[in-house]
């Protein structure tokens, strides 16, 4: 059976999970990460260099980087729902992912770590304004997708694309400062509200 390393709270396990839902893929999973396991013991960084959660385990097969384990489940299941086979439609899915995972999650780290988890390295005013504004601009870019091609990110049909920018949306509702009202977002976290996967591992924990 496939293992997860991770706690359940963690934004990027909770990608992990969601898929599973999706796939239909049973799983183990152990808590690592702050309050657990500690992932700088020399078990986890041999499995994983980053010292990270998520990390699977699929029989002998070890693998982090949460976006690239959700490619992964897709693939080996067969699934190509979430992840399709034609090279453009694929590639946009893959386009939106690689965007949560640099761009947009490059916006809300400062902000993130300063309002929620009160983080004595992150106290810089301006830095933190700066990260809110940048983070609420790339989510301004999401909703004018959202608005031109919905109901989700690629159009008609749920992607992996949706799983991890799901998430993401989740902690930029969460989070607590001033948003802008961007109604194509909010009217899609609650069509992804309707989804059994997310409501158990996409709005579950931490923000």
């Amino acid at each position: 059976m496939l293992k997860i390393l991770g706690k359940a709270t963690s934004i990027n396990v909770r990608k992990v999970l969601w898929t599973c839902a999706e796939l239909g893929i049973e799983f183990d999973r152990e808590d690592w990460g702050a309050g657990f396991q500690s992932t700088a013991q020399e078990s986890f960084v041999a499995l994983n260099p980053n010292a990270m959660v998520p990390v699977i385990l699929d029989g002998d097969f070890v693998l982090w980087e949460s976006n690239t384990i959700c490619r992964y489940l897709c693939n080996k299941t067969g699934d190509t729902q979430l992840l399709p086979a034609g090279a453009q439609a694929r590639a946009r899915v893959e386009q939106w992912m690689d965007w949560q995972a640099t761009e947009l999650n490059n916006a809300w780290r400062y902000a993130f770590m300063a309002l929620v988890r009160d983080s004595p390295a992150h106290r810089d005013r301006d830095q933190i304004q700066t990260s809110i504004e940048t983070w609420n601009r790339q989510i301004g870019i999401l909703d004018r997708q959202l608005a031109a091609v919905g109901p989700y990110v690629i159009g008609d049909a749920f992607s992996l694309a949706d799983v991890v920018l799901g998430l993401s949306v989740n902690r930029w509702i969460l989070t607590p400062f001033e948003r802008p009202h961007y109604a194509a977002v909010l009217d899609y976290y609650e069509l992804l509200s309707k989804r059994a996967g997310f409501r158990e591992f996409g709005r579950n924990g931490e923000p």
